[in-house]
């Protein structure tokens, strides 16, 4: 390869990674809604919910496999090197004596051949070297406790693998929130002071000129240029946290940290107010974490209830069929008279009845009904603690819709106050101190009027979380 073809190969690659890397990066104009959708569907927890949703969905036909009829075969072949010996009584001389007697045989003297006492044993090999079985089992469970009471679980496990994912969809929705106003308040907080950057740079040049034609002195131009000097200082630090508010709201969404994001949703104090709930009906059961806690305390329920009835014996069915070979040589594929298979057919039915356990059974009962105790507890504490998070979210947000209200009218005030003040002092009217003391007070006012709003808003996330009804707040 020349130079030039290496250079101009080069430049392909080149031009394709990076083409590559801008497909990669892309665009994601966000409403709030769309945030909390986008969400759902990338957030690696919500995923692992899902996929337990599905693993109990898998134990659920696990149980009801169970309940259906059970088929196993097997094929059994072995070689006797040596064919087991049986000791057995000699029955045959007792017989041949019997006959020698019978027919007055005498022995060489001429005496009658008399019967021994004990004729001892002789040792005797059954079976053939080669033996073959094939079959099969079907085996039928009519009743098992556990078996029982797994089939009746299936629906209440599986509601509270969904229960357990709401949950989770909550948190989501409650971190992206957060995130999505902490991102926006900073935004638009970044463009009041671009406002007042320009605000101040104007007062510098104005200053400026109007030093040059002798109506202001070098004493207000520094005063300004500190002024602005610190806005910017204030401007670089907002922009930093800013950043650092875009890196986690793309985390809370679940998308990579290249993608960029725009949020288009719009944000003032009539929006906090909107949708304001009342929770004079509100129930235990609105909260998706209670929904889950009665899912369990059911399927404890049912774990009492399956000890109970492990007293009951255990019932099964079955039928066993088999064909057995015994041969001398290896020859069991030949068929034929010479060659017979003899079958062997069972049916029956099992019934194991548990007896005595060592007392283990009924230390396993009360076990369970501890744990079911212990649990209700649970509950009635997390609903405690509900109670709680009600009205401190709800006199949080009250306090907090108060102070925003009152900070948006400051700021109203300062803006007024500066707008006077700038007038009064083009006028020749005012110093350049008032008008710099105003644009402070007008930076302060704006300040704080958006750590109100985001205080409001995250207060109403949480009333919202309070009373379980994060869900409806995202559908609206």
């Amino acid at each position: 390869m020349n130079s030039k073809m290496k250079h101009l190969f080069i430049g392909f690659i080149a031009s394709l990674s990076f083409s590559l890397t801008v497909d990669a990066q892309q665009l994601h104009t966000l409403t709030l809604e769309q945030s909390i959708e986008m969400a759902i569907k990338n957030v690696q927890d919500l995923k692992n919910l899902k996929l337990d949703i599905a693993l109990q969905q898998t134990k659920n036909r696990e149980i009801e496999g169970s309940a259906y009829p059970q088929v196993n075969a097997n094929i059994t072949m072995q070689r006797l090197f040596a064919i087991p010996v049986t000791v057995i009584p000699d029955f045959i001389s007792p017989a041949v004596y019997g006959v020698l007697t019978n027919e007055g045989v005498r022995d060489g003297n001429g005496n009658p051949i008399k019967m021994p006492d004990n004729f001892g044993n002789v040792p005797a090999q059954f079976g053939v070297p080669w033996t073959a079985s094939a079959g099969f089992t079907l085996q039928q469970l009519l009743f098992q406790a556990d078996v029982f009471i797994g089939l009746k679980a299936r629906k209440t496990a599986m509601e509270y693998a969904e229960a357990n994912y709401r949950v989770g969809e909550d948190k989501v929705r409650e971190n992206v929130m957060n995130a999505y106003y902490a991102v926006l308040i900073a935004q638009k907080q970044l463009n009041f002071l671009n406002e007042s950057e320009m605000r101040l740079s104007k007062l510098v040049q104005d200053m400026s000129q109007m030093y040059k034609n002798g109506f202001a002195e070098k004493l207000d131009i520094d005063k300004a240029q500190v002024g602005l000097n610190n806005l910017l200082n204030a401007k670089a630090q907002l922009s930093s946290m800013l950043d650092g508010g875009y890196a986690n709201f793309k985390f809370q969404l679940g998308i990579p940290q290249t993608d960029s994001v725009v949020l288009i949703s719009e944000l003032s104090t009539q929006e906090v107010k909107n949708g304001i709930l009342d929770e004079a009906n509100f129930q235990y059961a609105q909260r998706n974490e209670i929904q889950a806690l009665e899912k369990v305390r059911k399927l404890l329920e049912m774990d009492v209830q399956r000890y109970k009835l492990n007293k009951l014996p255990t019932l099964a069915a079955f039928w066993n069929f088999s064909e057995n070979a015994q041969r001398q040589q290896f020859d069991f594929f030949k068929r034929g008279q010479q060659y017979p298979w003899f079958q062997t057919s069972i049916v029956g039915l099992q019934v194991n009845m548990p007896i005595f356990s060592g007392f283990s059974r009924n230390q396993k009962i009360k076990e369970a009904n501890y744990n079911l105790q212990k649990h209700q507890n649970t509950i009635k504490n997390v609903e405690q603690s509900i109670d709680l998070q009600k009205t401190v979210a709800r006199k949080t947000l009250i306090n907090n819709l108060k102070i925003m209200d009152a900070s948006e009218k400051n700021m109203q005030l300062a803006q007024n106050v500066y707008n006077t003040t700038k007038k009064k002092y083009e006028q020749g009217l005012g110093s350049s101190f008032e008008v710099l003391t105003a644009d402070t007070d007008l930076q302060n006012a704006q300040s704080n009027y958006f750590t109100a709003l985001y205080n409001a808003l995250i207060a109403k996330v949480n009333y919202m979380k309070a009373l379980g009804k994060l869900s409806e707040k995202s559908s609206n």
